[in-house]
């Protein structure tokens, strides 16, 4: 795998962020006690930070270098 060409540095972050949510949910859930209970508003909107994360493109990337095809800008604009 070339990550000369890929978005590792977003792909990276969202990895990151993920992995930070779903600890953060994981302890609410089993720290033994009863009146802690994880805050799934805080959980969604990290995991979908996440997701764009994931999904986004550097800035510092062309569509041509991260293998996007032309027919897919074309219907994007």
């Amino acid at each position: 795998m070339n990550l000369k060409n890929k978005s590792w540095k977003t792909s990276g972050a969202g990895a990151a962020v993920l992995l930070a949510a779903l600890s953060t949910l994981l302890t609410s859930l089993t720290d033994n006690n009863p009146a802690t209970n994880p805050d799934w508003n805080v959980f969604f909107a990290q995991a979908a930070a996440a997701l764009g994360l994931l999904f986004a493109r550097d800035n510092n990337k062309s569509s041509e270098q991260v293998g996007a095809s032309k027919a897919a800008e074309a219907t994007e604009t």
